[in-house]
């Protein structure tokens, strides 16, 4: 589930740095909300 999740993440974050919509920054919380996921998931 937590896969999911990050792999979902990590696309919108790589949709929103290809087509330069980065919505002010926010785009950047989605990749460190799924590097925090993937930590825990390790974890």
């Amino acid at each position: 589930m937590l896969w999911t999740i990050f792999v979902i993440l990590l696309v919108l974050w790589l949709l929103g740095m290809i087509t330069s919509y980065t919505m002010g920054g926010f785009i950047h919380i989605l990749l460190v909300v799924a590097v925090i996921i993937l930590i825990v998931r390790l974890v």
